[in-house]
């Protein structure tokens, strides 16, 4: 009898080998995966069918995040470059032969870093809502439970701040071998005084970060899982990342793999449906441009409606093409998460145990306690 280590392996329960030449049941499906350990086609396919089930919510919470952090990142952009206005020329365009003078570069080099700063918190910050969105939809989708956009949105902005905390803090840490390798190189190259041993260090730092991104990318993977994690057990940053280690702990290489495929395939797909939009904006173009008046006079009113029309068209495919790739990326990881804690922590049974009791919005988000390894509840982990 093969050794299985989902539930009902031993029995003539789902899961298990069949009994006496029996066929092997079929594993209850009450959303859009099997309740059981699950195989590559499986968190492709569940990814894809939760798209397709709650697309609706998916893509609302996503547009507006969009729809909020666009005009902000713009306000940001405009209010620094109306403050340095006065310094642009001068920094940018001196007299000839002369450099620019510190007190117009000081101020466009500081605008310039809290620019830097504010829009990465911002762009971090939406990222994390859209983090915080796919688990929290694929909670439902796994119970087949229905999902709303105001639910979505709610729950995504409500665990949105813990979400941000863990991927900063795991971008921190994953990040800092090659930050590491940073520190050590940039320092001999202020030493060097030559031209020569400049170029030498140059040549080096192209082995400093071939040593340091493996353990970044080591990292990284170990704490793919945190974001599922913070949503689906309510933990905090530190918390979660913790969690994730210990999941993917003994199966990295499966999860690295999974991971990556996804994030070719979602990028594959999100090109694929990003390009008819690009080649019509094209096409759409060409008729304006070749009807630009010859004599210097003005752009024309066709001119100006084409390239509107062609804007619109690549801003429209650059926004769907993002929220698939951003989705379907995260419900890879999710489903990850879901699957590891089927294999180590009877999440299966727990789930069927609350949806025949009627309660599986909890099954889900209960974090597993630290002494047992098989937690009464399900996608909670507390039971």
């Amino acid at each position: 009898m093969t050794q299985n280590s989902w539930p009902g392996a031993h029995g003539g329960d789902w899961g298990g080998a069949p009994q006496w030449g029996g066929r092997v049941p079929q594993a209850p499906q009450p959303g859009v995966i099997p309740l059981r350990p699950l195989a590559l086609g499986d968190i492709i396919g569940g990814s894809f069918a939760t798209l397709r089930r709650h697309w609706k919510p998916v893509v609302g919470v996503v547009m507006a995040v969009q729809a909020l952090v666009l005009p902000v990142m713009a306000l940001v952009v405009g209010i620094a470059a109306a403050a340095v206005y006065e310094h642009l020329d001068p920094a940018f365009d001196p007299p000839y032969g002369e450099d620019p003078a510190s007190e117009h570069v000081v101020p466009v080099v500081v605008a310039s870093v809290i620019v830097f700063v504010l829009l990465l918190v911002i762009g971090m910050l939406a990222m994390a809502v859209i983090a915080a969105l796919c688990p929290a939809v694929l909670k439902e989708a796994v119970t087949g439970r229905p999902t709303t956009f105001r639910a979505m949105w709610r729950g995504s902005f409500r665990r949105a701040p813990a979400v941000a905390g863990a991927m900063f803090l795991g971008a921190l840490i994953a990040g800092s071998p090659v930050i590491a390798a940073m520190a050590v190189w940039v320092p001999l190259v202020a030493a060097v005084d030559s031209r020569d041993g400049a170029f030498v260090l140059l040549g080096i730092l192209p082995v400093l970060l071939l040593a340091a991104l493996p353990l970044a990318v080591w990292l990284n993977v170990r704490f793919s899982l945190a974001s599922a994690v913070v949503v689906l057990e309510g933990a905090g940053p530190v918390t979660a990342l913790r969690r994730s280690v210990a999941l993917v702990r003994g199966d990295w290489w499966r999860i690295f793999g999974i991971t990556i495929l996804g994030a070719l395939l979602a990028g594959a797909i999100s090109w694929v449906i990003q390009l008819p939009f690009n080649v019509i904006g094209v096409f759409a173009m060409i008729p304006a441009m070749m009807g630009m008046p010859q004599d210097g006079s003005g752009p024309s009113a066709g001119l100006i409606t084409g390239l509107v029309v062609s804007f619109l068209l690549m801003l429209i495919g650059g926004a769907v093409s993002q929220v698939f790739q951003i989705g379907f990326s995260q419900l890879v990881s999710a489903l990850l998460y879901v699957d590891q804690r089927m294999r180590r922590e009877g999440l299966a049974e727990a789930i069927l145990a609350d949806l025949a009791a009627g309660q599986a919005a909890t099954v889900i988000t209960e974090p597993a306690p630290p002494a047992s390894p098989q937690p009464d509840g399900p996608l909670d982990g507390r039971g």
